[in-house]
């Protein structure tokens, strides 16, 4: 298996930007899945209100609106996977 970070695109416009308000919303995962399409999948089934905010966007599904990327563990500096900070 295979790890994937996956997270919200941030420099979407106000409007058409599925975690604006950003409270109550998930933006970012890590996954095990064999494929990029399997963890955008995993990280559709398990979102906050992301899922709402726009009528008929799946912000985990489509790549204009989130990045998801393989994590190899052999990666060539020290770097943090992920830290998702929002305060209220």
């Amino acid at each position: 298996m295979k790890l994937w970070l996956i997270k919200a695109k941030l420099d979407l416009p106000k409007g058409d930007n599925p975690w604006d308000p950003w409270y109550d919303k998930v933006h970012g995962f890590v996954i095990r899945a064999e494929s990029e399409k399997a963890a955008r999948l995993i990280a559709h089934h398990g979102p906050g209100w992301e899922q709402d905010t726009i009528p008929n966007v799946n912000p985990w599904l489509d790549p204009k609106y989130s990045t998801c990327e393989e994590i190899f563990l052999d990666g060539e500096t020290e770097d943090v996977i992920m830290m998702d900070y929002r305060e209220g």
